[in-house]
């Protein structure tokens, strides 16, 4: 995955020292030059000098070719700018911006750009979000004949019923998790875009799980 990281402080540059032994390429914009020195000399990913909302500069990064932008720099209405020109411009499948102000949140999902706010918890939920586009295995239960695993809500998915992922004694929604807020499911629940979906699911049923959400 091509992520862009707008924003070279605490949170920005702690995400991309996270993404990097990861495989993913990373490029990280900042108007200040200084502030790359938080990533330390051995950095193996890009450094742009420039402002995050400027188009150049994200041309620059190579945006057109990128799967994720995360906007973190110290301003919301940056964030919300380089959110929105991701977004809508470029088409960025991923687009997540930090918040200072919390009651901006619902104006940010809005648009559909996921927020983030304090610097630990964001590092490590950040990864997390952009990992959510494949079947994620997050834990074996018992003997291992059951996993609990998670994924974002596939496109032909989007709008159906928890009900459609759910076969008797094979496969079971858990939990989703949407704008942040985690809850217990219906068979009723309806699946929206950017939900984060758990199911629960047979390891020898792994493969018709993966049908039913399109992934094969």
């Amino acid at each position: 995955m091509r992520v862009i990281i707008v924003g070279c402080g605490k949170l920005g540059s702690g995400l991309a020292l996270n993404l990097i032994p990861k495989g993913h390429k990373v490029a990280v914009i900042d108007n200040n030059p200084e502030a790359f020195s938080l990533l330390g000399k051995n950095f193996k990913g890009e450094t742009i000098e420039g402002v995050g909302f400027d188009r150049d500069v994200l041309e620059k990064a190579q945006i057109r070719m990128t799967d994720a932008v995360v906007a973190c720099s110290k301003s919301d209405e940056a964030n919300a700018i380089i959110g929105r020109i991701s977004r809508n411009v470029y088409k960025v499948p991923h687009v997540i911006s930090r918040l200072y102000d919390p009651r901006k949140a619902e104006i940010y999902q809005s648009l559909g750009i996921q927020t983030i706010s304090t610097t630990t918890w964001g590092v490590h939920r950040v990864t997390e979000l952009l990992s959510y586009n494949q079947l994620d295995s997050v834990l074996s239960i018992g003997n291992s004949n059951v996993e609990l695993v998670r994924i974002e809500t596939p496109a032909l998915l989007v709008g159906k019923t928890v009900k459609e992922l759910t076969v008797a004694g094979e496969t079971k929604v858990v939990a989703i998790t949407r704008a942040n807020k985690t809850f217990l499911t219906t068979m009723g629940t309806v699946l929206e875009k950017q939900d984060i979906i758990y199911i629960a699911v047979e390891v020898s049923f792994t493969s018709r799980l993966k049908s039913l959400l399109g992934l094969i």
